[in-house]
């Protein structure tokens, strides 16, 4: 393995860390899947293609593990509830860290592919185009999940799906609605 190669995969592992942290809510899971997703990088080294991005190949290997291990936990039935994302990440004053709880817990709220979409063009800063790559899907649905994942978001932390009737769709029509009125 060329010493580029070496240094490249080094370089990656903060933002691998960082999008594990975020998918499994769980630090030492989160250690454990960087580790499982570099050990079968490197063992499959071979594979890679040079010339295309490494950080999206491995990226790539780290949420095929994360999937793989969340379906072999509900196999086994060892899931316990919901994974609680262990630490605070604000360290500023009691309002900070209520918004940020709020935050947290809406982020779970959306579906697995919307968060997947948020951590890597949100959270990371990959491209649409990088993005749609590492999750295997096209730009447009890519596009799409971000956009619905902030709305929804934004619902959520707004209050507005408050009504239990009124599905988060119909709630993000009316948010629509009302902005396109206001501007």
């Amino acid at each position: 393995m060329s010493k580029d190669l070496q240094r490249e995969i080094i370089e990656s592992l903060p933002h691998l860390r960082a999008v594990a942290v975020l998918l499994c809510r769980d630090r030492s899971l989160a250690d454990d899947l960087v580790q499982e997703a570099v050990v079968r990088a490197l063992g499959h080294i071979h594979q890679f293609r040079s010339g295309t991005n490494l950080k999206a190949w491995i990226m790539t290997i780290l949420r095929n593990c994360y999937y793989s291990e969340m379906r072999r936990r509900k196999r086994a039935s060892q899931l316990r509830g919901e994974m609680l994302w262990e630490g605070g990440i604000t360290s500023g004053g009691q309002e900070e860290r209520l918004m940020m709880r709020d935050l947290e817990r809406a982020f779970r709220m959306l579906p697995s592919g919307q968060r997947e979409a948020l951590i890597l063009v949100g959270a990371n800063g990959y491209s649409y185009e990088d993005a749609a790559q590492i999750a295997d899907c096209a730009v447009g649905t890519m596009k799409s999940r971000v956009s619905r994942a902030r709305l929804q978001l934004e619902l959520l932390l707004d209050g507005a799906a408050a009504p239990a009737a009124m599905p988060i769709a119909a709630a993000a029509r009316t948010r629509i609605e009302e902005r396109a009125r206001a501007s």
